[in-house]
């Protein structure tokens, strides 16, 4: 069924946003991304938000790309698709991050952002998830996994 709905080649480019510390537990965001990408014969770019300041993830902007780039490659190559990363340098990146999110989208050129979301909770009733406010503010297609 997925395939005759996306048949059309209704995208070009798809946007998973990922923290690479936390990578293994977007598996199932990755995995979605990369199938429609798949079946779609399109390029998936992971974008990454970081602030510019060393971390314990990387020592510099630099470094921080190369990380994203190898884990581009390697996901490109495990589901068998063009994949690319795309860093964001963010002076807050907890407070910029849908921004951050969303300014990839246009530098990208992706029509298509694929990103995960968490199990609600009470307090989401009041303040949106990171997907919900992305959701809301894009002018592409979001699809949020859960």
């Amino acid at each position: 069924m997925p395939e005759q709905i996306l048949e059309g080649h209704l995208f070009t480019k798809i946007l998973v946003p990922i923290d690479l510390s936390h990578a293994d537990k977007l598996e199932k965001a990755i995995a979605t991304g990369a199938y429609i990408a798949k079946t779609n014969s399109i390029p998936v770019v992971f974008a990454a938000v970081t602030s510019n300041t060393p971390s314990a993830l990387a020592h510099t902007p630099d470094e921080f790309r190369e990380k994203l780039a190898a884990y581009a490659a390697a996901e490109g190559q495990k589901h068998g698709i063009t994949a690319s990363g795309h860093a964001v340098f963010s002076h807050d990146p907890a407070v910029d991050l849908e921004n951050a999110i969303l300014k990839a989208v246009h530098d990208t050129g992706a029509d298509l952002v694929v990103m995960a979301t968490h199990i609600p909770h009470v307090p989401d009733h009041f303040w949106p998830s990171n997907g919900g406010r992305v959701a809301s503010h894009a002018d592409v297609s979001v699809f949020l996994v859960r």
